[in-house]
């Protein structure tokens, strides 16, 4: 399985790590730590030096009860950390946006991704032609309303089965649009506009969601249900990521979005091996 994305290809021959850069002063876990440029790219060179595979870049937090931000303030803070990094790494660059404007200057400065946390929901087709016009690949991610009240809208009578029609209508969506299949990268939205109990369902049953034929990509890092479950405060959560990313690969997940990427990187080769397309 690959995915093209505008000049080349990831191969899955294992899951590939996506590194989490946070240019907010808000998110949940780093908000504010690499609002300067300077800063940010050192921990870009930090994080692929350490394995990650794929930077994602986001200016607006997605966290429950986040405000929206403008999208010149979202564009003010993305280009001048994504041009340092274009610069000085070779490695693809996502941008975490639903705004089609943001999305088409990050590709005009080099990136190669979108991440679409709204799964098109939100940005429309008009994020579908512009992916389609720059040959991007495309993150569909799942969620339901917005991050001010994506929490009140948990109620499923079967996650796994609605999730999973949501994201086969997002892609339907792309694919409309001239979206070529494989562009397109579905993530299940751990967090977003789900219970504890929902997280950790679509974690059991996470198989289910290759069935499309689509790379599955997984985001539980320092999330809150984590929390939940261990007691854990933010930063303290890595063990529960581990075993979170350690279920996920085993059952098909081609990438994992964190935090801290070299003990991770480690984690996935470990479960590869262990379900023996690895050694």
């Amino acid at each position: 399985m690959i995915w093209r994305l505008r000049h080349e290809t990831i191969s899955f021959e294992r899951a590939v790590v996506m590194g989490i850069l946070n240019l907010t002063p808000d998110s949940f876990s780093d908000g504010g730590r690499y609002l300067d440029p300077e800063a940010a790219l050192n921990q870009a060179v930090k994080l692929v030096d350490e394995g990650a595979d794929i930077l994602d870049l986001g200016a607006e937090s997605t966290r429950p009860g986040a405000q929206p931000v403008p999208e010149k303030e979202e564009l003010e803070r993305l280009l001048p950390v994504l041009e340092k990094i274009r610069e000085k790494l070779t490695v693809p660059v996502s941008i975490d946006t639903t705004k089609p404007g943001v999305a088409r200057k990050c590709l005009e400065a080099g990136a190669a991704i979108i991440n679409d946390v709204s799964g098109l929901k939100r940005s429309g087709v008009e994020m579908a032609w512009v992916i389609k016009e720059f040959e991007a690949g495309l993150i569909l991610m799942h969620s339901r309303g917005t991050p001010e009240n994506m929490q009140t809208l948990t109620e499923y009578s079967d996650v796994v089965a609605e999730v999973l029609a949501e994201l086969r209508e997002s892609a339907g969506t792309a694919a409309a649009a001239g979206v070529e299949k494989e562009r397109i990268v579905i993530d299940p939205g751990l967090g977003f506009a789900k219970t504890v109990d929902q997280n950790l369902e679509i974690l059991r049953q996470l198989k289910r969601f290759c069935e499309p034929g689509f790379p599955v990509m997984i985001g539980p890092s320092r999330k809150s249900f984590i929390g939940q479950v261990t007691g854990r405060k933010t930063r303290g959560r890595e063990f529960g990521t581990a075993a979170c990313v350690t279920a996920a690969v085993l059952q098909g997940a081609k990438i994992v979005r964190v935090h801290e990427v070299k003990g991770m990187r480690d984690v996935i080769l470990m479960a590869e091996a262990i379900k023996g397309s690895s050694h």
